[in-house]
């Protein structure tokens, strides 16, 4: 249900039915026109009461993926600014083993400073 197919094969049987009995002669139409097409009012409410809890299922299944999904995404993401915040502590700590002064100014920027420095070296 809701298949591009699936529609395109209720379409058709709905137009071969309201065909069949809106053109057929009396003795063969199984579901005339007089009757305001009975039998198929009946069936397409059957169809539709058992694809609205379908339905509901599908959206309660993508709702649960999408909440894996951003679960997974925020952990990768803790994970990321974890790594980052740890090298950027290395970096400070070998700046201060080899002497060289890491101020609270530096140890901001240094999370940046890979990204100019690979602009940098593209140039030229």
């Amino acid at each position: 249900m809701g298949t591009a197919r699936f529609l395109v094969y209720m379409t058709a049987l709905v137009v071969l039915w309201l065909a069949w009995n809106t053109f057929a002669p009396d003795h063969l139409q199984f579901d005339p026109k007089t009757l305001n097409y009975t039998l198929l009012t009946l069936l397409l409410s059957l169809q539709a009461a058992y694809a609205a809890p379908l339905i509901l299922l599908a959206q309660n299944r993508q709702t649960d993926r999408d909440r894996v999904i951003g679960e997974q995404d925020r952990a990768r993401d803790e994970r990321g600014l974890a790594d980052t915040e740890f090298l950027t502590r290395e970096v400070a700590s070998l700046r201060i083993a080899l002497r060289d002064v890491a101020t609270r100014d530096f140890v901001r920027s240094e999370p940046a400073r890979p990204a100019r420095r690979a602009s940098t070296s593209a140039a030229p």
